[in-house]
Formats: C-alpha cells, sequence, structure tokens
C-alpha cells in the first residue's frame, strides 16, 4: 500500500506547495491513506508559501498560510514511496544524486508528458498557469494512487 507522497520543486514556495495541497484534498475527498508533503531540491527553508500560491489555494478553500519551505533531504526523500517532482530537470538530479530512488521519482506530468512551469517571481497569470497544469496531471495520479492504495 502507498501510504507517503512527497511533492518537490526547487524552492517548495511555490509550485510544490500547492501541488501538495490539491492532491491532499483528493485523497481526503477519495478516503485514500495516504499522507503529502512537500519539499525543495534548494528550498528557501523556513519562508513561507509566495503569497500569489496562498492566493490561489484560498480561491479553492485549501489554506496553505502555515506552509513553511523544507529542504529535500536524502532520509526523507528515502523515507517516502513515491516523489513527485515538477521538471525533468528535477528527476534527473534525484535519481543522478540517489540512484537507489530510480523507480519512485516520476514528473507531476508524466502520463501526459508536461511538465509545471515555475512561477517564482511572476505575475498573477504564472501562478495560474502553474496551478492549471498541476490540475491537468491530477487526474491521472488520483488513478494511479486510488489503484495502489486499494
Amino acid at each position: 500500500m502507498l501510504g507517503s507522497v512527497l511533492t518537490i520543486c526547487a524552492g517548495n514556495i511555490c509550485r510544490s506547495p500547492m501541488a501538495a495541497a490539491v492532491l491532499q484534498h483528493a485523497i481526503e475527498q477519495a478516503h485514500l491513506p495516504v499522507r503529502v508533503e512537500s519539499a525543495g531540491l534548494i528550498a528557501l527553508a523556513g519562508e513561507p508559501a509566495d503569497p500569489l500560491a496562498v492566493a490561489l489555494m484560498a480561491e479553492r478553500g485549501l489554506d496553505i498560510r502555515g506552509h513553511r519551505a523544507r529542504q529535500a533531504d536524502p532520509g526523507w526523500l528515502s523515507a517516502c514511496e513515491l516523489l513527485l517532482v515538477m521538471e525533468r530537470a528535477q528527476q534527473q538530479i534525484i535519481e543522478a544524486s540517489w540512484p537507489a530512488l530510480h523507480g519512485r521519482v516520476y514528473r507531476w506530468g508524466h502520463w501526459q508528458d508536461f511538465e509545471v512551469p515555475d512561477p517564482y517571481g511572476g505575475d498573477e497569470q504564472a501562478f495560474r498557469d502553474a496551478l492549471q497544469a498541476i490540475d491537468r496531471g491530477l487526474g491521472a495520479w488520483m488513478e494511479k494512487l486510488g489503484t495502489q492504495a486499494a
């Protein structure tokens, strides 16, 4: 049974906290026993989620105001059963740095072959575009998690 998913981006203040919140909400709605967390490869440790990410999640009734960026470390990565990155380059970095994780690292857009664009430093539309990509990949991952969690 799959019990833990880690969403990963660069700084852990934009994409991965939004993806984690959206995925956790969907998992709770489906009553699946899966824990979702987020981290960054070059995390701005301790920083809150970007205000635009907070605002977009609030529009959906999801509260990420308490989020604080965390750095992905080998122990944490190894403890998670599924690692969902936003970009192919992030997958390559993780698999090259920690070869034992190969087979557990996938892009959020793996099933439809896309990447989640990084909105960091961008305007509201950049954040909406990233969230739209997150929404695009959510259904496929829910199908996979539902199958594995059953």
